[in-house]
């Protein structure tokens, strides 16, 4: 239902957190709401949300007169100043005026923003502002031009003299040469830990059991917030892992996303470490990674990224035909580089299936003009030249038009034109010839002695004379032979056979004194050596580790702008506890100095003042349910919850080395760390669609064979997917079984076994205690297939015997049907577009063209809802992902005769698998 908003200040305080808003809050005339907004943009930045959209609406208050605003708007330009360049640009005068700025922390985000603006024209104005700040009188600005000279070399190493002068300035700080003391001892001991972390890795890596790798994860991954040193080679070492056990840094995935503030080194070996982690239950999120990436203005790394792509596609069949429409759409980008590299990863990827792709190398050719770059010209004359049977009407043209420009081509070209002309000779001679032997003249006098050669034994291999021999009649079978695809493999695949974190691995050659690891023992040794003495660890005072959380708590309250609420809340809390403590101490000392006379007396009072202390303890709790009573009631359900359980968890943990003092203390921050969770989660409690699941428009009854009664000695079972919300837990898929009893015997005990080969979270059916002869029962059971469609594998025993059986689900059985409105629909699916969509052109039968037909085929192969549509030839359907709620958009064109099917979704394995299942159920006739 909608609500009619009544008034502007109604609007503010339901605000939904989305780019229209964020607009409006930072162009109202209210300092207060600009700083609101600009809060929340940094709040989305930090949760790793891009907020790009909202550059020019930011970049006007750049001019602000209010300070925390200007801070805000600068954090927020030196994430984004890169990416825009060109709005960036238009604001520079004020960044100058900035850098005179009174407060040094806006001199010096100035210049930071200065800095990042990667555009040579502004080399000049970068130079002088580090000028003026290397003799700034805060060294916090001073630190802030050191940082800035390497951007400015990476920009432009023609300054090099000039920023050599800057540097021996800076070397005469006294303040930045106190801050290198103070700070060189603990460099090198940090330095030292991170040696020792690459030998433990090193030793877990060779020696410990698989299901102890994953302790050295954690370490390693920490470690990438080094230097960019320290950063490549545990980036090169985990390149080497991730290529023989993925599933070790697969959780960890997030932290090998490409920052823009990366080495280009660095970003290969991230670009790497992502291809090794590819599977089909990440793909989309990966390619999706890999759409950012090539637009990048580092064009080896847009190059890399290309590279990987096409890696993934050969990798994962199921997204292959995705990599490839994207790449296709990469050939109409401005940038050379890009489309080369695409044009090359394209023509590797259309070995594999040349006939079902001759659209692209159509395109491919209307392109060739406006490609320059000799590599990316030769690769598409390879292509026409290797299947010009596919496109008998195109390669001859593309040969006449290199005719006239072959003199002007690059070597490179010129061996594949002579390629070219020799097998259209050979299929289609009735065109190509004068053009042939027109080009082969050319080629008989041209400068390079290896075109001069090809040019001979081409002519001699495909025009018949005397001197020809028998090899002329090979000639097709010679040029025309099938080339095997090409296979895409890791830089790093064979690296292993150097030790991890050694400099051989480093270069991947063996260098002066590496020494191969020793063969493994052949008589075992000693078991003496294994006995190791147990050392007690070293406890710390229980006061140091309270103030170690007391100050991360108060540096997240800074952040938020809390202080004031943490230490009241810190105080109030501690003050309470301390009151109880005393009142029990009170307590004991009463009791312990009373008669033994007075004892049945006593016992009525001790009960009373249990209560009594019971009731102060509820009380002191009061503070914390009035804090979180301020959060939504989803928020707030599970703050309780957290809050219960770090409790109780905590003071089983600490008891045995603190006090109880301690213990409250202890709870009492990290339940207020909650409070803050919850409070930085806020951000995005509104920026969700409302979707709203509706009931499966058609529900097949046809049943799957689970187990054979032959199999299962008399036991049979089938089963079928119900369409319908599981209702033991909203990650699963809903299965009704049928188990029959085909046997002369009755059965016992008929259950699933707790172990599950695959993994999968499988909800299990109570087990049947007896089922007659000739009898059935019929059960329900859920399974979460993580949004795959690998099979389920299971046990189903009776209490004699056991027997091995798998679900397989349908793709789209993996889906719940929901419902939307039209425009909704169009807003979603323009947000899924690129690689997350897939499309198909096919011709329908006459009897499938009406919209009950196109309905009825759809939902019969997916589980997926209707959405209405105001166009007659366009239907629409919806649902989402059962497991991560991720968004199926299905829309079904007509064009008489033809049909377009696109699918737009995140999961780009489920679209692919949908799309070849839809094009099969349309183009066939019948129900």
């Amino acid at each position: 239902m909608i609500y009619e908003l009544p008034s502007l200040q109604f609007i503010i305080i339901f605000i939904s957190y989305n780019n229209i808003l964020h607009n409006l809050m930072l162009e109202s005339n209210k300092e207060s709401l600009k700083l609101e907004a600009m809060k929340r943009i940094v709040g989305l930045i930090a949760k790793g949300k891009n907020a790009s959209e909202l550059f020019p609406a930011v970049v006007k208050n750049v001019a602000s007169k209010n300070i925390e605003l200007k801070k805000l708007v600068y954090v927020y330009l030196v994430r984004y100043a890169e990416e825009q360049q060109d709005l960036a640009l238009l604001s520079i005068s004020t960044f100058q005026r900035a850098l005179k700025d009174p407060n040094q922390l806006i001199r010096a985000s100035a210049l930071r923003v200065l800095s990042s603006i990667r555009v040579p024209i502004i080399v000049p104005i970068m130079m002088l502002a580090i000028k003026e700040a290397a003799t700034d009188l805060s060294p916090y600005v001073r630190k802030t031009a050191a940082h800035a000279i390497q951007k400015l070399y990476s920009l432009d190493p023609d300054q090099k003299e000039h920023l050599i002068e800057v540097i021996e300035k800076l070397l005469k700080d006294k303040s930045t040469v106190k801050y290198l003391d103070i700070h060189t001892n603990m460099t090198k001991m940090l330095l030292v830990i991170k040696m020792v972390v690459m030998a433990v890795s090193q030793l877990y890596w060779h020696l410990a059991p698989k299901h102890e790798l994953s302790i050295i994860t954690k370490s390693l991954v920490r470690l990438l917030r080094s230097h960019r040193e320290v950063q490549y080679i545990v980036l090169q070492n985990i390149a080497t892992m991730s290529i023989q056990r993925k599933g070790m840094f697969e959780p960890f995935m997030k932290s090998f996303y490409v920052r823009s503030t990366d080495a280009t080194h660095i970003k290969t070996l991230k670009l790497e470490i992502l291809t090794n982690l590819a599977n089909e239950a990440n793909i989309s999120t990966i390619l999706r990674e890999f759409q950012t990436y090539v637009k990048s203005q580092d064009k080896a790394f847009a190059a890399a990224t290309i590279q990987a792509i096409g890696r993934c596609a050969t990798n994962i069949s199921e997204v292959t035909d995705t990599c490839l429409n994207g790449l296709v759409l990469l050939l109409s980008n401005r940038d050379e580089t890009v489309v080369a590299e695409s044009v090359v990863v394209i023509k590797k990827l259309l070995q594999t299936q040349p006939s079902q792709h001759s659209d692209i190398i159509k395109h491919m050719a209307k392109l060739f003009d406006n490609i320059t770059v000799p590599m990316a010209r030769a690769s598409i004359l390879w292509l026409m030249g290797e299947y010009c049977e596919h496109v008998p009407k195109i390669a001859p043209d593309v040969l006449r038009k290199m005719a006239k420009t072959f003199t002007n081509e690059e070597d490179i070209v010129k061996l594949q034109i002579v390629n070219l002309a020799a097998k259209l000779y050979l299929t289609n001679s009735k065109q190509t010839k004068l053009l042939t032997q027109y080009i082969l003249n050319l080629g008989k006098y041209d400068q390079n002695y290896d075109i001069r050669d090809r040019t001979r034994f081409i002519r001699q291999l495909i025009v018949p004379n005397e001197k020809s021999g028998a090899l002329s009649k090979y000639a097709r079978r010679i040029l025309m032979a099938p080339k095997p695809a090409p296979v895409l493999q890791s830089a790093f695949k064979d690296r292993d056979r150097f030790q991890l974190g050694t400099l051989s691995h480093t270069l991947n050659s063996q260098a002066s004194g590496y020494l191969e690891l020793s063969d493994w023992p052949a008589v075992a040794p000693d078991q003496s050596v294994r006995n190791v003495e147990v050392v007690e660890p070293v406890r710390l005072p229980c006061i140091f580790i309270l103030f170690y959380f007391l100050k991360i708590m108060l540096k997240m309250s800074y952040i938020y702008k809390l202080k004031w609420l943490v230490l009241t809340y810190i105080c109030v809390h501690v003050e309470s506890v301390s009151e109880s403590e005393s009142e029990e101490n009170s307590d004991d000392s009463n009791k312990s100095s009373s008669s033994q006379s007075e004892k049945s007396s006593s016992e009525s009072d001790s009960e009373k003042k249990k209560k009594t202390l019971k009731n102060k303890k509820l009380q002191q709790q009061k503070p914390d349910i009035l804090i979180i009573t301020y959060l939504p009631p989803q928020i707030m359900q599970k703050t309780l919850l957290l809050i219960i359980m770090t409790k109780y968890i905590l003071i089983h943990i600490v008891l045995s080395i603190s006090t109880q003092f301690f213990v409250n203390c202890m709870c009492s921050l990290l339940h207020l760390c909650v409070f803050l969770a919850c409070q930085f989660d806020a951000v995005s409690w509104h920026v969700h669609v409302s979707l709203q699941a509706s009931s499966p428009v058609f529900v097949p009854e046809t049943s799957h064979e689970l187990l054979h009664r032959m199999t299962g000695k008399g036991l049979s079972a089938q089963y079928r997917f119900t369409r319908q919300p599981c209702i033991y837990g909203n990650s699963m898929v809903s299965l009704q079984l049928t188990l029959s009893n085909s046997s002369d015997q009755a059965l016992e005990n008929i259950h699933i076994s707790e172990k599950s080969s695959t993994g999968q979270n499988i909800h299990r059916f109570n087990a049947i205690e007896r089922l007659e002869p000739q009898a059935s029962v019929t059960v329900s059971m859920g399974v979460d297939f993580n949004d795959s469609t690998q099979a389920a594998n299971f046990q189903l025993c009776t209490k004699e015997d056991e027997f091995s059986v798998s679900i397989q689900p349908a793709v789209g059985e993996l889906l719940l049907p929901i419902t939307m409105s039209e425009a909704d629909f169009t807003k979603e699916q323009g947000k899924l577009m690129g690689m997350n969509e897939s499309s198909a052109t096919i011709t329908m039968t006459p009897e499938n063209v009406s919209s009950q037909s196109v309905n009825r085929k759809v939902v019969s192969v997916a589980n997926i809802g209707v959405i209405p549509s105001s166009q007659e030839n366009i239907y629409r359907f919806a649902g989402k992902t059962v497991s991560s709620g991720s968004l199926v958009l299905v829309s079904v064109a007509l064009k008489d005769p033809d049909a377009v099917i696109t699918i737009n979704t995140e999961k780009t394995v489920i679209g692919s698998m949908l799309l070849r299942q839809f094009k099969t159920a349309l183009t066939n006739s019948g129900p």
